[in-house]
C-alpha cells in the first residue's frame, strides 16, 4: 500500500529560553520514528511524532553512554506513558518528561515543542 505525501507547511519548532527555534518541516517527521536537530548551542534535540499526532522534543544525547542516539530509539509506551528505548544500552526514557524508566535517578532534558 502506498500512502499518499502529507502536504503542510508548518514548521516544527521548539523553544531555547525565550524563544521559539525553527527545527523542520512537520513532514519530516514519520509516526514512530525519531529525527535529530542539531541545535544553535552545538547539542542535538531528538524529535518524535506519535501516531495520533503529538509531538515530542528530548535531548538526543544517551545519559549512559553518551553517544547521540536517542533519535534512532524504538518507540513504545508503558503503562500508557510513550517512551523511547536507547538503541544501544535499551534504557527507556518517558518522551514528555525526559525520566528514565529503568533508572530513577537519571533523567534526560525535555523541550517544548510546537508546529506552527
Amino acid at each position: 500500500m502506498t500512502l499518499a505525501p502529507e502536504t503542510t507547511d508548518l514548521k516544527v519548532q521548539v523553544r531555547l529560553d525565550e524563544d521559539w527555534f525553527t527545527v523542520c518541516d512537520l513532514t519530516r517527521l514519520l509516526p514512530g520514528r525519531g529525527v535529530a536537530a542539531l541545535l544553535p548551542d552545538g547539542g542535538q534535540v531528538a524529535l518524535f511524532r506519535d501516531r495520533a499526532g503529538q509531538l515530542y522534543a528530548i535531548d538526543n544525547r544517551d545519559p549512559f553512554c553518551g553517544a547521540a542516539v536517542l533519535s534512532r530509539g524504538l518507540t513504545g509506551t508503558h503503562q500508557g506513558r510513550p517512551f523511547v528505548a536507547s538503541p544501544l544500552l535499551k534504557q527507556r526514557f518517558d518522551l514528555e518528561t525526559g525520566q528514565c524508566l529503568d533508572e530513577e535517578t537519571v533523567r534526560i532534558a525535555t523541550y517544548e515543542v510546537r508546529a506552527s
